[in-house]
Formats: structure tokens, sequence, C-alpha cells
């Protein structure tokens, strides 16, 4: 057990860590980033819900178009890229997702395969998607943060780590929640991800 808590605090601080890279070293944070041209302040502050606090001042924020591209609305200089996802089809009312930049094309795929309409199709395709190899990996290590709820003044967060293709084998960590630690949900497949107590 103690093996898998080193294991889960040295990718959370790897991964935190790598976000956290800010120009200038010590002293004074930098201030946020300016706004790209036409971008709200509004959209901006609500994508950055579920920013940890020492990586959203320096977070990219982007804004997803109806063909799953997106626009940026502030170019950051750490890793970390956040967006809204309120309403998207099979999202909840109120939901707001930051990962690793390195993610935005698995994060464009799920919103592509989520627009389906419904999760029976949805699974459909992510499994074909899985068995054809044309799913988009999430890197490995990277941390996906989300805030959702039926609205704003209601969220729950949800914190998982990616670690695409992980078995019991590869990692010595269980592929079901049973024994109450930290545990690999869908072991072996690009969506393999740690799944922690109580998150």
């Amino acid at each position: 057990m103690k093996r898998i808590a080193l294991f889960v605090l040295g990718v959370m601080a790897v991964s935190t860590s790598a976000f956290a890279q800010a120009p200038g070293g010590r002293g004074a944070p930098a201030p946020p980033p300016a706004l790209e041209a036409g971008a709200s302040q509004a959209d901006v502050d609500k994508a950055l819900l579920s920013a940890p606090a020492n990586l959203k001042d320096q977070a990219t924020v982007i804004k997803w178009k109806p063909d799953f591209t997106y626009e940026t609305l502030r170019k950051g200089t750490n890793r970390l890229v956040c967006y809204d996802r309120s309403g998207f089809p099979q999202q909840q009312p109120f939901s707001i997702e930051c990962t690793s930049i390195a993610n935005l094309d698995r994060a464009a795929q799920n919103l592509k395969f989520e627009a389906a309409g419904d999760r029976a199709k949805t699974q459909a395709l992510l499994d074909a998607a899985e068995k054809d190899g044309t799913r988009v990996k999430p890197e490995f290590g990277s941390v996906w943060y989300h805030v959702m709820g039926p609205d704003k003044d209601h969220p729950r967060t949800h914190l998982t780590i990616a670690v695409p293709g992980a078995t019991t084998q590869t990692m010595g960590l269980p592929d079901n929640g049973r024994q109450g630690g930290v545990w690999i949900m869908n072991a072996g497949t690009t969506t393999a991800h740690l799944m922690i107590p109580g998150e």
C-alpha cells in the first residue's frame, strides 16, 4: 500500500511541477496573460473554475466550436488548458474541464463521439476506435480536473490521472476499487486512468 501511495503522490507531483513551470523563476507570480481579441473575461473565469489555484493564472483557456475545433480565449504559459463543456451532448448543464494541453486532440475526439446523441452510440464509437487503433491517447500521467453539476451552485469535483495502456501487471495497482485504495479503471486501454477514493 505504501508503494501505491508513493506512486500516486509521485505522479501528482510530477504533473503539477510540469504544469507549474512559470517564467521568471522565483519572486512575485507573473500576472495572468492578456485575453485574445474578442474574448470575454466571464468566459475565461468560468472555464478556470476547475483549475488548481497554483495553475489557473497561467493556464490556457479555449472555447470549443461546433466542428470540434477551438478558439483560444487566452494563451497561457504553463501546460494546463481549461474549457467549458456546459450543456454539450452527454454533459451536465454545468461542466468545466482542465487538463494538459497535450490532451486537446483526445478531448476533441471525446466531444465528437459524445455528439452521437446517446451513451450507447458513443460507447460503440469509443470501442470501435479502441479496436482499430484510432483512439487518441492521452498524455501518460496527465491530470483531468472536472467541476460539474446541475448548475454552478451545486457542483462536484472529480480528478483522474491518465495512464493509457496501464494494467495491474505493469503498475502493480488493482483494476477495481474493492481494496479501497487507488485503482486502474479501464485497465489495458487508452482510457486507463487512476481512480482515487473520494474523488
